[in-house]
Parts: structure tokens; sequence; C-alpha cells
């Protein structure tokens, strides 16, 4: 696209009035560029081509010129890579930068989607860059407190501006976790305002199996993003092989023991150990798995029974977890084994995982069901579809921030 801007002056000159020679210009230009290598849950490679995405959307943001440009991404990207001469290099921080040498202010957050309301833990990068002399414009109507939101994103532009080389650590990323006095009545606000009330998977999809009736989570987001349907589509629940299940009870078992034995026995899991300290086995003797020819959950008989089943179940996969019924899910659900149902122990359907990231029922995925990993590189089956998405009632969150600042002028 930016090859046939670059060449196509017209075009460019079209898409910057958005079509329509009486408008002001573009109002906003929000992207996710793919993030598989800034993604923790990855191989994170810092000279992958996928990681020169979010450098393409300031290129698009450039040719266009919006009030407004929105860069969504994965919690990874705030996180360095080592150079060869062990120097840290900040992905987040350079694309700041690009931004801040095409005149555009740029405002850095690390929210959790959990907190506007998603019953997913889903920590992300945001930026919000506003092009400077629209900012002019707009911020005597903000209060001190949010004026001073933007006081480091002004420092890097005027310094790139200069011609200077801003060192790490002059443009601020506020994190909801660290710093949530900063998001507190501010229009940074709607981003907490399930902070301490979060969703829990429960809400999401326990009436799917039951007889339960639909809850407030699932109604606000029929109400807020789609209709309320009689049928619902995407929900065909399949019961995995033993083997599987039998996984799957290990996991929900880690769910509820230490950190130190969960490690344990993830190492274990992995073939990095074969056996368990003696603590670890007490605390596993505590609860009930499910063995070989067995339908009922019972108490191991000993330690070695706990530990051939853990040796017999080995796994390679990194991002399997049983789902704790009253929390909010993990973030990595994109493939059908990422998580099982807390009961019984299966894998979650597509509309499930789609309720966790706040899909209203009326919204119906096609494609296949799933694929294979090098399939995923030309088809974007239900699953993925589902996983890789922006959850919508965080989308819905991030664009009525936009229309109060655009509201603003």
């Amino acid at each position: 696209m930016n090859q046939l801007l670059d060449e196509n002056k017209e075009l460019k000159l079209s898409i910057s009035r958005a079509f329509n020679e009486t408008s002001f210009g573009v109002d906003l230009v929000s992207g996710g560029p793919p993030c598989q290598s800034f993604s923790m849950a990855g191989m994170r490679k810092k000279d992958c081509d996928k990681n020169s995405l979010p450098w393409e959307f300031a290129r698009f943001v450039k040719h266009v010129k919006p009030k407004i440009a929105l860069l969504e991404n994965v919690t990874g990207i705030l996180r360095p890579f080592s150079e060869d001469d062990g120097k840290k290099y900040y992905a987040w921080f350079e694309v700041a930068k690009v931004f801040a040498s095409l005149n555009y202010v740029p405002l850095c957050l690390h929210i959790n989607a959990k907190y506007a309301g998603v019953a997913q833990n889903r920590p992300r990068f945001i930026m919000i860059s506003i092009r400077k002399d629209y900012l002019n414009q707009i911020i005597p109507s903000f209060t001190p407190k949010e004026q001073s939101l933007f006081a480091s994103g002004f420092e890097l532009s005027d310094a790139i501006l200069k011609g200077e080389e801003p060192e790490f650590g002059l443009l601020k990323c506020f994190d909801v976790d660290k710093q949530e006095t900063l998001y507190h009545d501010t229009f940074l606000q709607s981003l907490i305002q399930f902070k301490g009330n979060e969703f829990s998977v429960k809400q999401a999809i326990d009436d799917l199996c039951t007889n339960n009736a639909k809850s407030y989570y699932v109604n606000l987001l029929n109400d807020l993003l789609g209709e309320n349907v009689n049928t619902i589509e995407n929900f065909s629940p399949k019961l995995n092989s033993e083997s599987v299940q039998r996984r799957f009870r290990i996991y929900q078992v880690l769910t509820i023991v230490s950190k130190a034995t969960e490690k344990e026995v993830k190492e274990v899991l992995k073939g990095k150990k074969v056996e368990l300290t003696y603590l670890a086995t007490q605390e596993l003797l505590n609860h009930k798995f499910l063995f070989e020819n067995e339908n009922e959950l019972r108490f191991a008989i000993n330690s070695n029974q706990i530990l051939e089943l853990l040796l017999t179940h080995k796994t390679k996969k990194q991002t399997q977890k049983a789902l704790n019924p009253n929390t909010p899910a993990p973030a990595a659900l994109s493939i059908p084994d990422d998580a099982c149902h807390y009961d019984p122990l299966r894998t979650l359907t597509v509309r499930e995982m789609a309720r966790v990231q706040s899909f209203p029922d009326s919204f119906v995925f096609r494609s296949k069901l799933s694929t294979g990993g090098l399939s995923r590189r030309f088809e974007v089956p239900q699953y993925t579809q589902v996983g890789n998405a922006v959850p919508p009632l965080l989308g819905r969150t991030l664009g009525y921030i936009i229309k109060d600042l655009l509201n603003r002028n």
C-alpha cells in the first residue's frame, strides 16, 4: 500500500482528504501490526521481517496525516531485545521516535483489557499519537492532569525535531497497574472502569453448558456490541482423548497449587526434570487426578504414582492452561488446545473463546474451524480469528476515547 501511495500522488491526496475534497482530512488511522516477533509466547527475533510492520504503519500515517494515529500491540513490545554489543533495543521507543519525527506527540500506555470489561487477562501496548498542530488546538480543554500525560511526548517530539538523539527513558509509558492514579479523572478513565470488579470465565460461558440465565456480562456484550439471538452458532463441544483429558486435569490442579509447585510440575512436563521435591509432592497428593483407564477423579496412592502420571504426559506446548472459573481467562487463546474448560475436561469451543474475548453472540465466525501451523499463514480459521482479534469491548472503549479527543476541538 505504501509503495502504491509513493507512486500515485493523486490517490495519496484523495486518501488524505478522506475521499472528500471539502473535508478537513482524516480523523483517525488505527492499526495493530502483526506482533508474533514481539510476543513473549513466540520466538522473539529482533530482525524478523514481521517486526518491520509498525514502521510500515508509520509510513502510512506519514502519507495520510490523520489527526490521531492509534497503534495496538502485544505487551511484549515493551521488553527490550539485546544487541550483540550488549545494548538494549526498545522497539516501542523506536516506533514512538518515528511518529515524533512526523510531528506527532505520542502517548504510550500499558493497559489490560480485563479492566475495560473483557473477561480475559489481556495486557496490551497502546500508542495514541496526536498530530502536534491539532494537539495544540485542543490542549487548552485538558485538565492539568490530562496535560501532564503528554509532557514527555512533547519533550520527545521537540528533541527529534531539533535533530537531537533522545535517550531511552525520556518518553514515559504509563502502566495501568503501576500508575493507575494517572488514569483516574482523565479521558483514559474508561480503561479502568472495571478494575477491581473484573468479569470471570464463568460469567462469560457458564450459560452455554447449563440452564442458567445469561450473566450481566453476556447481556452487556449483546446490548453494546450486537443483539440477543435465539440460536448460538460456533458452539460444538467436543471431548478430547483420554490422554489429553488427563493432561488437562494436571493443568487444572496447577491453577490451585503454589507457584513453586506449578513451576516444578511444568519442568517435568517439559522434560527438564524427572523428579519432584518432597514439598511439591505433598502438595499434589492433596488433589485429585485422572488416571489411565479410570473415569473418575481420585487422589494418588503415593508420590510415585503422581510422578509417573506427569512423566507419561509430557508436552512441549507452552501455552496450554486450564481455566479458573472465578477469574478472567489467560491471554493466550488462539488455537483449540490453548485452554481447557473447567468442567468438563475439554477444549473450548469457538463461541466460548469468543465470549471470553467479548464478541457478542450475533457475531458469527466463518472459514474452517482450525488448521495446522503452516496453513495459518494462508488461512484464518475460526479459532485464530477470535484469538488474534482486539477484544471488541476494548476496541469500543478506545473508540470512545478517540471520539472524546476529536470532539475537544
